[in-house]
């Protein structure tokens, strides 16, 4: 999401290479797709959930539940999707006993990595590389032109006293982005013109994501959530749009036909 204005530019060259990176890495497993996907998603998905249990001052079990989830979701990812549910749910259940403390962050926010982590697998794998892609670049645009806006902008605090950064300027920014990425991809034949507005969507669901790990990093009294990624943090701080983003597209995909069909001429 967006962030303030005020000259401070010294993490761009961090944030570049640090993004660039990983966004090759990712491009590349999305292309393949298959298990080299899986397992990007769920080295991933561990990470974060290593990052949250650290946050939540649960760092003796942080690496082997967060090593049991991973190993948890790839399993589930090579399930038929019926069997697969449970154990998107077992870590969090599991995990509650282990925990020090905050346990219910930990299982709503646990669980919640591991169904959106579930959501862009089943993304790739039944609709292809150019719709994960697609989900990709709204999640990007968003990110992208609200840090530009929100730092060039600036104005209004989108809800400061949970992410202090965050503008409207900069939430707005984004939505344009991803109506922008929506636009494309209808000019182009690959869908009906709701993906505009569905991109929007997906747009304002990666925003509250954002701000969902930002409420968590602020009750904890962490700046980041580990400093996996230089300039950004960690993964958690890297992908907590997409998942606000993943988890919102499995329920567009349950209330309309995704994606919309394009309109004949």
């Amino acid at each position: 999401m967006s962030h303030a204005g005020g000259g401070q530019w010294n993490d761009l060259t961090q944030r570049l290479v640090s993004g660039g990176i990983a966004a090759a890495l990712g491009l590349w497993a999305m292309w393949v797709g298959g298990i080299t996907f899986h397992i990007l998603i769920a080295a991933i998905s561990g990470i974060m959930i290593w990052e949250l249990l650290r946050m939540i001052g649960s760092a003796r079990v942080a690496i082997p539940m967060a090593a049991a989830s991973a190993i948890t979701l790839l399993i589930a990812m090579e399930l038929p999707n019926g069997y697969a549910l449970p154990l998107l749910l077992a870590p969090a259940m599991l995990g509650v006993s282990q925990v020090e403390t905050h346990r219910l962050t930990y299982a709503i926010t646990s669980a919640a990595i591991l169904i959106a982590g579930f959501g862009m697998t089943i993304l790739r794998d039944d609709f292809g590389f150019g719709w994960m892609g697609w989900l990709a670049l709204v999640v990007i645009a968003t990110d992208i032109l609200g840090y530009f806006a929100g730092r060039f902008i600036g104005g209004p605090k989108f809800w400061p006293k949970v992410s202090p950064k965050k503008t409207w300027s900069g939430t707005v920014a984004g939505w344009i982005g991803a109506a922008i990425i929506g636009a494309i991809f209808v000019w182009y034949g690959q869908s009906g013109g709701e993906l505009i507005a569905i991109s929007v969507a997906i747009s304002m669901a990666s925003q509250m994501g954002d701000v969902a790990e930002s409420a968590i990093k602020r009750k904890m009294g962490v700046k980041d959530s580990s400093a996996i990624m230089p300039g950004h943090g960690g993964m958690f701080d890297r992908f907590d749009g997409m998942l606000g983003a993943s988890i919102f597209l499995l329920l567009v995909e349950q209330i309309i036909d995704f994606p919309p069909a394009p309109v004949p001429l």
